[in-house]
Formats: C-alpha cells, sequence, structure tokens
C-alpha cells in the first residue's frame, strides 16, 4: 500500500525513534492510526471527560499513570493517535500529561510561555487537528503565570522588556488592556481572558475554522490552580 500525504507528513514528524523502526515497519504502518488498548475519544466531548477524570485523580493523589509500559511504548514507535491537543504554559509546575493523568500518545502537547500564539504553535495546532484528527484543543492558563504578570507589569508601569521576553508581553498586552482592573485579581482576570483571547484566536483561524464549524474539532478554554491542582473549565 502506498503510503498517504497525511501518513507522509505523520511519518515525516515523528522523530528519531520513528525513523529508526521505519526500516523494520510495513509502509502503510505510518499512513494509519494505531489501535489503542483503550477505544480513543472521536469526538470532543468524550475525550474532554477523559481529561476531566485524569484531573479528579491527579487533584486526589490517586494518579493511575495510564499507557505507560512496555507495550504502549512499542505501540507509540508505529505511530500516533491522540485524543486532544493541550496548548499550555512552559511553566513546569503545569506538565498536561500530569495534571490531565494521562500516558504516552495520549495528549498533543504544545506549550509556550503565556500560551503565547506564534506560527510554529500555529502549525503544530493545525498539524493535530487535520492530519492526527484530534477532537479537541485545550488552551490551559494557569494561575500565577509569569508571562501574564510580566504584562500586566508593562501595562502598570509602561515599561516593555527587551528581546525575546519582550515579545511575549507584546503578544499579551493587549489582552491586559482590555481587561477592566478591578483590584487585586487583576493578574488572574488576564490569565483566564488570555485563555478565553486565545481560544477566539484559534476557532477563527484559518487552517482551523472550518473544521470547528464542520463539529469536527472543539476549542476550550481552561485555569489550573497550582495550590488546588483543579482544572477549572471557563
Amino acid at each position: 500500500m502506498a503510503i498517504t500525504r497525511r501518513g507522509a507528513l505523520r511519518a515525516s514528524l515523528l522523530g528519531g525513534v520513528g525513523a529508526a523502526v521505519a526500516t523494520a515497519a510495513p509502509a502503510s504502518a505510518w499512513a494509519v492510526p494505531m489501535p489503542s488498548p483503550s477505544p480513543r475519544p472521536r469526538d470532543a466531548a468524550s475525550a474532554l471527560r477523559l481529561l476531566k477524570e485524569g484531573n479528579r485523580r491527579w487533584r486526589r493523589i490517586a494518579s493511575r499513570h495510564p499507557n505507560e509500559g512496555a507495550a504502549r511504548r512499542a505501540e507509540m514507535a508505529l505511530g500516533q493517535d491522540p485524543f486532544a491537543v493541550v496548548l499550555g504554559c512552559a511553566d513546569s509546575r503545569v506538565s498536561p500529561e500530569l495534571v490531565f493523568d494521562r500516558g504516552l500518545g495520549d495528549l498533543f502537547t504544545i506549550r509556550s510561555a503565556g500560551q503565547v500564539l506564534d506560527s510554529s504553535v500555529l502549525g503544530s495546532v493545525s498539524y493535530a487537528a487535520e492530519h492526527l484528527e484530534v477532537p479537541l484543543v485545550v488552551v490551559l492558563g494557569h494561575a500565577s503565570c509569569g508571562a501574564v504578570t510580566a504584562a500586566v507589569d508593562a501595562h502598570r508601569t509602561g515599561e516593555v522588556p527587551h528581546g525575546h521576553i519582550g515579545y511575549l508581553v507584546e503578544q499579551i498586552l493587549p489582552v491586559v488592556e482590555a481587561t477592566p482592573d478591578d483590584g487585586d485579581d487583576f493578574v488572574d482576570d488576564c490569565i483566564r481572558a488570555n485563555a478565553e483571547y486565545i481560544t477566539d484566536q484559534l476557532r477563527e483561524d484559518d487552517d482551523l475554522r472550518d473544521l470547528v464549524d464542520a463539529g469536527r474539532l472543539d476549542i476550550v478554554p481552561a485555569r489550573y490552580d497550582l495550590e488546588t491542582s483543579e482544572v477549572a473549565w471557563l
């Protein structure tokens, strides 16, 4: 069987492990999703339910650490079939696989400070949505986000940091400037607003809009609380 266009793109992004097994696996292995031990959710509602269940286990210190064994590792060497994209902050305290108690190959994880969108991030989301047919994208903000806090500081002082950090701040500043400053919770209000803003940007993106309109993709904002370990769905 010839490798499909989608399968070829998937193979090109699988990385070193995929390349190492390419000579041992049939060409058709790259073109089709690999079966999972449990059915992979094919709709956003089912995917969201698994994430909520996983976060509940994480909060209760009852994580199961699914899909980490030898069989799963061998399976994932031949192809990936994640059921959700998590666009999260690069903050070391907010690891999506831990927060949602998921394992190898379950989540297509993309991380940038403040969930800031650029061409690389957008291309990664588009790849997962179009070629891996992931039905759900979660934009995961979190409490005490340093990138959003820096944007709030720049808003209040009028001083934007130089260099790459300045780029991040400039991307978040429009959200901060559009958010009412009602007092002590202003930073957290901006964190929530930023997740919602990025969600709206993704829904309107040229590569994703048709999938959203057709009901094949849902994009939802969320906020992770560092103290309670709970994900709130916005």
